[in-house]
């Protein structure tokens, strides 16, 4: 059981989709939840592909029977997917979309739309950071849709969009000093 001050703070999930570890997107998912730390935010990391994630196959069973029938990490990912009050979506772009990585484990919040999961995302919170290595800013537009349409209709309100263009070699993001310090920022802000 929590304790009152346990229930007060922020629980902060940050969901990393790229799978370059200590890549520039992980870089920036991981200084956003160094900054909610900070402001006492509970946090925790997840890089998927340290995960088994498998496919939604749309067979309904986690609206009709409650679980889904998937046997991979996702079982014990959503206990702490429903404690969360807030979500960072880290994903580089790959072809004018998310990582395979991140459609997967975007796929399976299927589950929450249905049967007694529904409704279990209104009302918490999300910042999607999106990395690529094209200059054009627009090239992100086509992934900002997929996922802002996904949180209207789990209920999730997106407050924040750190998109990063222009950003390709492993550790480049570190020559962006301002994004840097955004992030750190932005992870203040979604403690609060």
């Amino acid at each position: 059981m929590k304790s009152e001050r346990e229930s007060e703070l922020k629980n902060v999930m940050g969901i990393v989709g790229s799978p370059r570890r200590n890549g520039n997107t992980h870089i920036l998912v991981s200084k956003i939840l160094e900054g909610a730390k900070g402001e006492g935010a509970l946090c925790e990391e997840l890089f998927l592909k340290d995960l088994k994630i498998e496919e939604c196959d749309g067979c309904d069973l986690c609206w009709s029977e409650g679980d889904c029938q998937q046997a991979d990490d996702m079982r014990g990912l959503y206990p702490k997917i429903n404690a969360a009050d807030c979500f960072i979506f880290g994903t580089p772009i790959y072809w004018y979309g998310p990582t395979s990585l991140m459609k997967s484990f975007l796929d399976r919040f299927y589950y929450y739309c249905g049967g007694e999961h529904q409704g279990k995302m209104r009302g918490k919170s999300a910042a999607l950071v999106l990395v690529f290595e094209e200059k054009d800013p627009a090239a992100a537009n086509a992934t900002l849709e997929m996922f802002q349409r996904s949180f209207d209709y789990l209920g999730i309100h997106l407050r924040h969009r750190l998109i990063v263009p222009g950003v390709g070699p492993k550790g480049a993001i570190w020559k962006k000093t301002q994004t840097i310090e955004e992030a750190f920022a932005l992870g203040q802000s979604l403690a609060r």
